[in-house]
């Protein structure tokens, strides 16, 4: 059956209500704003209420490059959380929330595999609880905000050519890139140039998922640097009085979204930055829920260990206030392979050569996350083609690095194909971790991202264009330099060159521009060729989907 259909069938016969699962973890009817019988949101008395509870572990998962193989961390993370509960710990998941433009074009949905999943899946990966769509339109009015601020006599004296606020979609559309609005006469606006990001890798995503309540969301909010005067003097949501307009359109938002998985473990899904090009963490406001609700809380950071683990580290962990009691590395062979030099299509025969290759890129990960003191454990997502004879590779080698590597067949198997993992990592967290940063809020912009290349990429040097370098000295005249900083890379290689596999080295990281985003509160550097704004395929999965006339889906993977 696909993911599609055992999902399907789980909601038919086997969902427990939202009001049951929340009981699991201490949560009465009255916490929960009920979208339906499977959905809620935690109310904002209940986040409140949260705040001072005391704190559970975290378990942080992370992977390996992704490759067109297939990884399956989300998979592995629901597993994780499942065996847990098995094991008669109370777990929950925390999880980010799918985006409409993977979800039609290639990448697929983020509610697991298999006997691993979240439900109800359809609702999850298409609108949900309407949270993408509260972004775009705060987002856009915003947008719309400025350009009548100009047209109604620009007090602020807005530049338009320094204009940094984009318009924002939920769907890849590589034909919104670049815009010129404004056209029509001199009651259509004052013609400029404009472009688009997706939704996900807007600022009010990650502004969204770093707030602790609503009184920091408008302090974020009021800090966003929308563009520049003639004498490029920043120009903020604040100067533009409409923080308390954009604030409230995000009222709802801001809440948690409670769901469960097949094996009914109770899970947040919240907030969905892109780990590429934005920070890749679900939002700290479910994470810390489910850590106030949860003795264990295992919760994800996007793409591989350089992007969302490195993110998470680094940004997430100042404003949860936590950093993880352990982490979790997800590898498969097939992908191992596939960074050792074997062709998409060969993978299922066994290349034990290629294997011990292709672990130089599981090796990287393993060596960056070790940078910052957190116990870590391998799992190997395992496919039916895989040998014992590549299996007992693989452990060999993690065990030279003094990593156990634990075998996982929760898609197939569900929790019950993750309670050696879930052991072993029950071992990790007895473990004491001791967390440090990569850098210090003190180095210099440039130090900072040189320390990013070196010890998570593996490379030498960072090189910044000439456009890079004039973003620089702004940041710098302005006092933005002690940000963090968000690293835009493509997810498919250590490098920012998407087609250099493996663990490359001696490679210099080229960073075209840098963007200071104050109320998310980290500074952006956008590397390689990595777009704000993804394109769909020439196959789109949208192709392929269809409702019928009782409503029921088809070809949602």
């Amino acid at each position: 059956m696909s993911d599609l259909e055992i999902a399907q069938k789980n909601e038919a016969d086997e969902m427990q209500k939202i009001t049951t699962i929340g009981a699991k973890v201490g949560l009465s009817e009255d916490d929960l704003e009920q979208y339906g019988p499977y959905k809620a949101k935690l109310t904002l008395a209940t986040l409140k209420r949260l705040q001072d509870k005391p704190t559970g572990k975290l378990v942080l998962v992370t992977s390996i490059n992704p490759t067109p193989a297939g990884e399956g961390k989300s998979t592995v993370t629901i597993g994780l959380g499942d065996a847990l509960n098995r094991l008669h710990k109370k777990a929950m998941i925390a999880l980010r929330e799918p985006s409409m433009g993977p979800v039609m074009g290639i990448k697929g949905g983020a509610t697991g595999g298999g006997y691993a999943q979240v439900v109800p899946m359809e609702d999850i990966n298409l609108h949900f609880t309407g949270d993408m769509h509260a972004l775009t339109t705060a987002n856009d009015t915003l947008a719309a905000l400025i350009d009548n601020h100009i047209q109604q006599g620009n007090e602020l004296d807005f530049d338009p050519r320094r204009i940094t606020w984009k318009r924002a979609l939920d769907i890849n559309d590589r034909a919104l890139r670049q815009i010129v609005i404004g056209l029509g006469g001199p009651w259509q606006g004052v013609p400029r140039q404009d472009g688009f990001d997706i939704t996900v890798a807007s600022e009010l995503m990650a502004i969204l998922c770093l707030s602790r309540d609503i009184d920091d969301l408008k302090a974020r909010l009021a800090r966003i640097v929308v563009g520049y005067t003639s004498d490029r003097k920043p120009i903020t949501v604040a100067d533009l009085h409409v923080v308390g307009a954009i604030a409230m359109l995000l009222r709802d938002a801001i809440k948690p979204n409670l769901v469960q998985t097949l094996e009914h473990t109770p899970t947040l899904i919240h907030g969905g930055p892109f780990a590429n090009i934005a920070h890749g963490c679900n939002s700290i406001l479910a994470t810390h829920s489910a850590m106030a609700l949860s003795d264990i809380t295992v919760t994800e950071a996007g793409f591989g260990a350089d992007l969302g683990g490195e993110k998470f580290m680094d940004i997430n962990t100042a404003a949860l206030a936590k950093t993880p009691d352990a982490a979790v590395i997800v590898a498969t062979i097939r992908a191992l392979k596939y960074n050792g030099g074997v062709a998409l299509d060969d993978l299922t025969t066994e290349n034990l050569d290629a294997l011990r290759k292709g672990f130089a890129n599981l090796k990287r990960h393993i060596d960056g996350m070790r940078h910052f003191g957190v116990p870590l454990v391998v799992s190997i997502n395992e496919f039916t083609t895989d040998t014992p004879a590549e299996m007992q590779l693989l452990q060999q080698l993690c065990a030279e690095e003094g990593i156990t590597a634990v075998p996982t067949t929760v898609w197939a198997d569900g929790g019950a194909g993750g309670i050696d993992l879930a052991q072993e990592v029950l071992k990790a967290l007895d473990q004491p971790a001791h967390f440090t940063p990569l850098y210090t809020p003190e180095q210099s912009v440039e130090d900072k991202m040189t320390a990013i290349v070196q010890k998570m990429y593996g490379g030498k040097d960072v090189e910044l264009s000439k456009k890079a370098k004039t973003n620089l000295r702004t940041i710098k005249r302005n006092g933005w330099d002690k940000l963090p900083i968000c690293m835009a890379k493509t997810q498919y290689s250590l490098s920012d060159d998407a087609k250099a596999l493996g663990a490359p080295t001696d490679f210099t990281v080229h960073v075209r521009e840098l963007v200071p985003r104050l109320g998310a509160g980290f500074i952006v550097a956008l590397t390689g060729n990595v777009l704000t704004m993804p394109g769909l395929p020439k196959h789109p999965a949208a192709l392929d989907m269809d409702v019928d006339e009782n409503g029921k889906i088809t070809g949602l993977f």
